[in-house]
């Protein structure tokens, strides 16, 4: 799964030592489209909603009472177009009491 598909989310894991459920984005695209952040924005809002139905704690019992995170791992480091774009994410998602992370994380192929 990845940021291209936009209607599914990457991975849901549970942080117990953190009281976190965490949503990943996975997101494998070189930055500098605007293709690329509209997909990004597709996928974000799809995420939020599937938190905001409720969904979220109707399929994960584990979710309840954790704090929500949607982490972005990036494999390319981000221009700063994309950086902007994200903290403007990054505000949003915190208004909805939510919490927004990104990290770069190369993949390594053989």
């Amino acid at each position: 799964m990845s940021v291209t598909q936009t209607n599914v989310v990457d991975i849901i894991s549970v942080l117990d030592e953190d009281n976190q459920v965490i949503l990943t984005i996975s997101d494998h695209l070189e930055w500098g489209s605007s293709e690329h952040l509209l997909a990004l924005q597709d996928k974000l809002n799809n995420y939020v909603s599937f938190i905001e139905s409720g969904e979220l704690l109707r399929s994960y019992n584990d979710a309840k009472e954790r704090n929500v995170v949607i982490s972005l791992v990036c494999q390319y480091e981000p221009d700063q177009a994309a950086i902007n774009f994200l903290s403007r994410v990054d505000e949003f998602i915190s208004g909805l009491g939510l919490k927004f992370q990104y990290k770069v994380q190369a993949i390594h192929t053989q």
